[in-house]
């Protein structure tokens, strides 16, 4: 059966999932992990989502990483390689068609880190931004249940423009462009 695209409330347990994840995982990460950060719609307050709980990760390497896809496997991840994105480990934790969790893991530097830590921080920062989002996914998702390629490429325009306005107000913000720190604005 194909996995059904689903946007539910925001729920207050969508953070929760994500620490108490990361306490399991972060151990067979060690000591390749450098950081973690909840990113995603989950990861913004309020905001409907789809409930899978997506992870960014900063390791010290993709190969140090690589060596620990069994433990990742352990887990209940499947390690995907890139998966499409070059410079980027992809691990999914499915149950039956349900995403449960995404891990992205990039090396340090990598442009995508800090990609999406601006677009999750500009549309906590930026509630009417959150809602046309919200809105837009919600749409589609009615429209394309049982297409998720249709499902994603509908939010790719309104997804590269908020890219863009949060590049700006970063810059606008002065912070530096690094990701340590995000977690707080």
């Amino acid at each position: 059966m194909p996995r059904k695209i689903e946007v539910l409330p925001y729920n207050p347990g969508w953070p929760v999932r994500y620490v108490g994840e990361m306490e399991k995982v972060s151990a067979g990460l060690n000591p390749c992990l450098l950081e973690h950060h909840h990113i995603g719609s989950t990861a913004i307050p309020g905001l409907a989502a789809k409930p899978t709980i997506d992870i960014l990760c900063v390791v010290e390497s993709l190969e140090a990483l690589d060596g620990c896809n069994q433990a990742m496997i352990d887990f209940g991840y499947q390690p995907k390689g890139e998966n499409g994105n070059p410079g980027r480990r992809y691990f999914q934790k499915v149950e039956d068609t349900v995403h449960l969790f995404h891990i992205h893991a990039y090396a340090p530097g990598h442009p995508d880190i800090l990609r999406h830590l601006n677009f999750r921080d500009y549309l906590r920062s930026h509630p009417d931004e959150a809602r046309a989002y919200q809105d837009l996914k919600t749409q589609l998702a009615q429209l394309h249940s049982f297409e998720p390629e249709q499902y994603t490429s509908g939010k790719a325009a309104f997804i590269l423009a908020v890219e863009y306005r949060a590049a700006a107000w970063r810059a606008e913000l002065g912070l530096p462009a690094t990701s340590s720190g995000l977690d707080n604005l």
